[in-house]
């Protein structure tokens, strides 16, 4: 009787290994990264919120007008970029690259809006992450009287 040797499979496993390495650091790297995107995203949102509430707020008393009987601030672009400016030199705005204020103003004179932007830096640059993102967002806030 003959005995059929197989051809030996001795080793055929090293590329999946590797290649299953290689894919795992891929996935770490570009979870991280999205992460972190995500994360700086939403500390720059939360800037953008305070300044747009402090911008909110830049109203003078005298300048309360009454509407259908009901009292509303007046806003103007002038005292919107005026406090935002001050809200934005007085907090803790740290560890953003490049941030700048795009828009302070208010186009109805009853909300602020403000827009922000700022780069994003990846935790690890590699091949399949770019060097830096620039993030931009816009908040509004309004003041009313209950």
């Amino acid at each position: 009787m003959k005995v059929v040797r197989w051809r030996a499979d001795d080793g055929s496993i090293l590329p999946l290994v590797i290649f299953y390495g290689v894919l795992c650091i891929v996935l770490v790297l570009l979870v991280s990264s999205a992460t972190s995107l995500y994360l700086e995203r939403e500390r720059l949102f939360a800037l953008a919120d305070g300044a747009a509430l402090a911008g909110a707020e830049a109203y003078d008393l005298h300048a309360v007008a009454v509407v259908d009987g009901h009292p509303r601030p007046v806003l103007h672009s002038t005292d919107v970029s005026a406090a935002v400016g001050d809200f934005l030199a007085s907090s803790v705005a740290d560890g953003f690259d490049g941030l700048r204020v795009q828009r302070a103003d208010t186009t109805d004179g009853r909300s602020a809006t403000v827009t922000m932007s700022t780069v994003w830096h990846p935790p690890v640059v590699s091949m399949f992450v770019p060097a830096g993102i620039r993030i931009d967002v816009t908040s509004s806030a309004r003041s009313v009287f209950w």
